[in-house]
């Protein structure tokens, strides 16, 4: 829909203008004549043409004062002003005898149309919106000229082609949907494979993680030579790639029927954790770590191999660091891995795992309040005797009781309780209460 600008406006105090004279001083921008006589403009719907043009600066003249959108049907009342007739009507249907503008009251009801401004809406709103379908139609020619040469070229040509391909699809949507409506997505599908150069996947996987794909095309990409490929430049290309590659085996692993263990390798996930652990690229680490969850939501056997590279460690040590989005991401895979036993084993001899999930409860959001509950209680209730010690003397019992006090759902307070009675019951009862000064809460 074109946009309102008010800076556009041309003075003046009525709104009906001479249409030649508007046309010659270059009001509207003229230049295009013709536009308003013969029969093409009056083909053209008014209302189709607002509703399709991209955002552009409409001339305060052809906006209605009530409701600051384009008028189709202009009327001007007694006192000179001119309104969207159905907007006028609706005012008068509410008491109001007065122009909406001036407030004057009106000596005469009457609508008179303005012939002469609809006029030169038509000519302003054609001559847009035939230049919108003549770029359109450019773009869609040459999005298809670039798909067929890609049947053709090799190397660098190639890769230039794509490069070209992608900035258009990017910024038309018209081209995308040519380019998908012929073929494109198969065309590009088939250049990825065990030989195909970094340069040229990187480009083709650039387009393909923004279209939404069809379950066809998704099992085209999970043949294996090409989930090697993006597994390789996930672990070597440049930070857009390895996001891009990221988040296209994300999407191929949440389809259906995806067959998560041909995609599972310790190569993708040591590349994702090296994308998780560059602080400097915010959109990487959740990328990142989106994908480990995914994983791990998919397929819990893959777990083990997931402790064995050492993420557990990694990901406690990162937890102060990472926004609440990733925050919670980073939680969701530590619980999952906390419920397997080597998982734990890999939480507990952590030395930072205690401290930096007694920092979460209470202190974020409550999903992640919960997570942190679960991974603590985990890790107190594999070695209670050594575990106890390190939590009390963190200050876990004044948490917890704020946990139990607050409007929290049931189960995080069951979760503090059950957490508190472990540490009483493999601690020095006296000690444990003259510390934290909780025995009313305890009994």
């Amino acid at each position: 829909m074109p946009m309102y600008q008010p800076d556009l406006d041309v003075g003046g105090g009525a709104q009906v203008l001479d249409l030649e004279t508007a046309v010659k001083d270059g009001i509207l921008g003229g230049g295009g004549g013709g536009a308003i006589c013969g029969g093409g403009v009056q083909k053209l719907d008014l209302k189709k043409m607002i509703e399709e043009l991209e955002p552009i600066d409409v001339p305060s003249l052809f906006i209605c004062p009530i409701s600051l959108e384009p008028m189709l049907d202009p009327v001007t009342l007694c006192t000179g002003q001119t309104y969207e007739r159905s907007n006028i009507l609706k005012w008068f249907s509410l008491g109001h005898y007065t122009c909406p503008t001036t407030m004057q009251e009106l000596w005469d009801d009457s609508l008179t149309p303005n012939k002469t401004l609809q006029q030169l809406m038509y000519s302003w709103f054609s001559q847009k919106y035939l230049a919108m379908k003549k770029r359109s139609e450019d773009v869609q020619g040459r999005a298809m000229e670039l798909l067929e040469s890609l049947k053709k070229v090799k190397g660098q040509t190639r890769v230039q082609a794509l490069k070209e391909l992608r900035q258009v699809v990017t910024a038309h949507t018209t081209a995308r949907k040519a380019v998908m409506g012929n073929g494109g997505v198969a065309l590009i599908c088939s250049l990825l494979g065990n030989f195909t150069m970094h340069s040229v996947g990187s480009e083709a996987i650039g387009i393909l993680v923004n279209w939404d794909l069809d379950s066809e095309s998704r099992l085209n990409l999970m043949q294996p030579q090409k989930i090697s490929l993006m597994v390789d430049m996930l672990n070597e290309g440049s930070i857009e790639t390895k996001i891009n590659c990221t988040r296209l085996i994300g999407m191929l692993i949440k389809s259906e029927h995806s067959e998560i263990q041909n995609v599972s390798s310790l190569s993708l996930l040591v590349g994702l954790m090296k994308l998780v652990r560059n602080k400097k690229h915010q959109n990487g680490v959740s990328a990142g770590l989106d994908l480990l969850k995914t994983i791990c939501s998919h397929e819990p056997s893959v777990g083990s191999l997931i402790v064995s590279i050492g993420v557990v460690p990694q990901l406690v040590e990162l937890l102060p660091n990472l926004n609440n989005e990733c925050l919670e991401l980073a939680l969701y895979i530590l619980e999952v891995l906390s419920t397997l036993p080597e998982g734990r084993l890999a939480l507990k001899d952590c030395p930072k795992t205690i401290t930096n999930m007694m920092k979460l409860l209470m202190g974020v959001t409550e999903s992640c309040t919960q997570s942190a509950l679960s991974i603590l209680l985990g890790v107190c209730k594999l070695a209670p005797e050594e575990c106890a010690s390190l939590v009390v003397e963190a200050g876990l019992a004044a948490n917890l009781l704020l946990v139990i006090q607050s409007g929290c759902s049931p189960v995080l307070k069951q979760q503090s309780v059950e957490l508190l009675k472990l540490c009483t019951l493999n601690y020095a009862g006296t000690i444990f209460i003259s510390k934290c000064e909780l025995a009313r809460t305890i009994q």
